[in-house]
């Protein structure tokens, strides 16, 4: 019997990706690589979102890829074994009777992660087998599929609030013969029935740590999530861990990427002023700041926090923060030692200063959070002495919470 070729060209593919992600030193660990054989992506992925109109487009056009039609089979492979995230599910929709093709409006409510990221983030967490995962909002459940391949039967398990993609994700992990739970609940309350948990990976992002994690986490465990703030510019990741004698502690770093924030949560959007800061750039002055390279992670995730309601756009020629609230933007340039501003708020003036204050804390590049016992007001800090850099995380309370 000859091979099915649509398997065969999923297994090269899926070679492929291994093999860029070794390449590009991303990939390190040899479990997670042979997992990254074993678990089929196509059946986790059966389909896909591809986004035809612009940025700023309303409504937004798309086309959904159909992996089992003929015509969409190479495009789908490509894009599901490719680097960046998979677009699955549109407002929340039942995703058993979806229909290939062009369709209008609708906004993402589910996705795959951007696949280096997932690769990272499982490898900070160290999986080995005989530990218990928890996933906090698996998404079509790929980080959780690769994870239940490493722990080993029954040890992982998923928490998320959706009805279609729950039994989405549970009919292709069984499909895939990998014994993980789904549990259909507010991925914010954990899962105490199967808790302790020695790593806990939250596929959403967050303002502060929810008390249920904390309290979940067993003795040695490690706990990674992206702290969500109103800028998707500058995210930040955070490391908790407990002590085998059950002390907590969590640091927070700044990454180029993050997850996307529980929703309810609205990010800031520098779309609707970007004809006009194109028209109409601002009036120049001097400024002694050169504007931090976008490695500096440290300075971009303190401003995220320290100087609020800021959003980049990445898409412009040059450095250019908008303040959409307020109005104003700063646009880098032109030449050096210039910078152009426009609005009531003088942006480029508050990261000045928070540059300042960021060289005179000593530049850091990762932040000690202070999570008391999960039931208080949660801090940030550079560290000890009176130049430190310091903010408190927002609530949870503070985000809107979806209607049921």
């Amino acid at each position: 019997m000859s091979p099915d070729p649509q398997v065969t060209d999923a297994s090269s593919l899926r070679a492929a990706l291994i093999e860029r992600l070794t390449s590009a030193g991303v990939l390190t660990d040899p479990q997670l690589r042979d997992a990254l054989l074993r678990v089929r992506r196509e059946v986790l992925l059966p389909h896909a979102y591809v986004r035809v109109s612009g940025p700023g487009t309303e409504p937004i056009d798309w086309r959904l890829l159909d992996g089992s039609h003929p015509e969409d089979r190479q495009e789908w492979l490509d894009l599901i074994h490719g680097d960046e995230s998979v677009l699955l599910q549109r407002d929340g929709e039942p995703l058993d009777t979806l229909t290939r093709g062009p369709v209008t409006g609708g906004r993402m409510t589910s996705m795959s992660t951007y696949t280096p990221a997932t690769i990272e983030a499982l490898q900070f967490l160290g999986l080995a087998p005989g530990l218990r995962y928890l996933e906090l909002g698996p998404g079509p459940g790929v980080s959780l599929a690769l994870a239940a391949d490493i722990t080993g039967p029954g040890l992982a398990t998923g928490v998320e609030r959706d009805t279609h993609m729950a039994a989405f994700v549970q009919r292709n992990l069984h499909r895939l013969g990998i014994d993980a739970a789904i549990v259909e609940a507010d991925a914010l309350d954990g899962h105490e029935a199967r808790a302790p948990y020695d790593r806990i990976h939250s596929g959403i992002g967050v303002p502060c740590v929810p008390f249920a994690w904390l309290k979940q986490l067993a003795p040695g465990g490690r706990l990674l999530s992206t702290l969500a703030t109103r800028t998707p510019s500058w995210p930040g990741q955070l490391l908790v861990t407990r002590s085998d004698r059950g002390r907590v502690e969590a640091v927070l770093r700044g990454r180029p990427r993050g997850y996307r924030p529980m929703r309810g949560y609205r990010w800031l959007s520098a779309l609707e002023h970007r004809a006009r800061i194109e028209a109409d750039p601002g009036t120049a002055r001097p400024t002694r700041l050169v504007p931090p390279s976008d490695d500096a992670y440290g300075f971009w995730l303190a401003a995220a926090y320290l100087v609020p309601g800021l959003v980049r756009d990445f898409q412009a020629r040059t450095l250019t923060i908008v303040a959409p609230e307020d109005d104003s933007w700063a646009v880098a340039g032109p030449g050096e030692g210039t910078v152009r501003v426009h609005g009531p708020r003088d942006v480029w003036a508050e990261l000045e200063d928070l540059h300042v204050r960021w060289q005179d804390a000593g530049r850091p590049n990762a932040y000690q959070v202070d999570l008391t016992d999960g039931t208080g007001a949660q801090t940030v800090t550079s560290g000890p002495g009176p130049q430190a850099l310091t903010w408190t995380l927002p609530p949870l309370a503070t985000v809107p919470r979806p209607t049921p």
